[in-house]
């Protein structure tokens, strides 16, 4: 158990420092010549490249959950217990926060940084947003992006599901979700990838903040309520097919 969190928390640390890294890059320096365009590519690429790997380096261990909402969802499906899924949003939160200050520590080394005008690539609505999308739109565009991204991550990597494509699958839709949601709210989909930048860059994302906690939990919740009423009978046919399978052992050879 103890393995697991420490792996959810260095994946979520690195998660943050890469990622987070290039969106601070991209959208906080101000480069000559650079496009929002690009920006929003280099980051979208940035996440789902770097959670692709992480399924592969961490996944066999924790199941590459980095993320509190991905682990409420494997909480509602059965797949995890709560002690598990406590420690495993303790890892993460914590994870999250090391990233953002090992990041924030790497930046303030350059004389181009400024913590209030650079930022961290932090989440935000309203004039923090680049269409300044309401409070309103942008919970429910990270409802329903995080339901996306964590009904997917549930599909793929259940009991039936092609486990070698699963990393693939997930880095993907990372990506996809990344695309869309840059340019409305930042994209979250992940409360531990957006709390550690809002405590070190603080004010209006540090306000802000909440929605980005709590909406992609209410995601989470979507996504397993979907995943379970779509899949139900999954449960049901796997434990009949290892009834039979453990049967099969137990018969006498003719």
């Amino acid at each position: 158990m103890i393995r697991k969190f420490a792996v959810e928390f260095l994946g979520t640390a690195i998660l943050v420092f890469l990622a987070v890294g290039a969106a601070t890059v991209m959208f906080g320096f101000k480069f000559d010549g650079g496009s929002v365009a690009a920006g929003v590519v280099v980051t979208a690429l940035a996440f789902g490249l770097t959670l692709l790997a992480l399924v592969y380096l961490i996944g066999p261990v924790s199941g590459s959950h980095v993320n509190p909402a991905v682990t409420l969802g494997a909480l509602l499906t059965g797949r995890i217990s709560l002690p598990e899924a406590v420690g495993y949003w303790i890892a993460q939160f914590a994870g999250g926060i090391v990233g953002a200050l090992a990041l924030w520590g790497t930046f303030a080394t350059s004389p181009l940084y400024d913590r209030a005008t650079t930022g961290l690539g932090a989440d935000g609505y309203g004039s923090e947003s680049m269409i300044h999308i309401g409070l309103g739109g942008a919970f429910i565009f990270e409802t329903v992006l995080t339901a996306i991204f964590v009904f997917v991550v549930l599909r793929v990597t259940s009991e039936t599901a092609n486990a070698a494509t699963a990393a693939i699958a997930i880095g993907l839709t990372l990506t996809v979700v990344h695309l869309v949601g840059i340019p409305i709210t930042g994209t979250s989909v992940n409360p531990a990838r957006s709390l550690g930048p809002a405590l070190v860059v603080g004010g209006t994302a540090l306000s802000q903040v909440w929605l980005f906690i709590v909406a992609p939990l209410v995601g989470g919740v979507l996504a397993a309520g979907l995943h379970r009423l779509l899949y139900r009978e999954e449960g049901t046919v796997l434990a009949a097919e290892a009834q039979q399978d453990r049967e099969t052992r137990r018969a006498p050879a003719s």
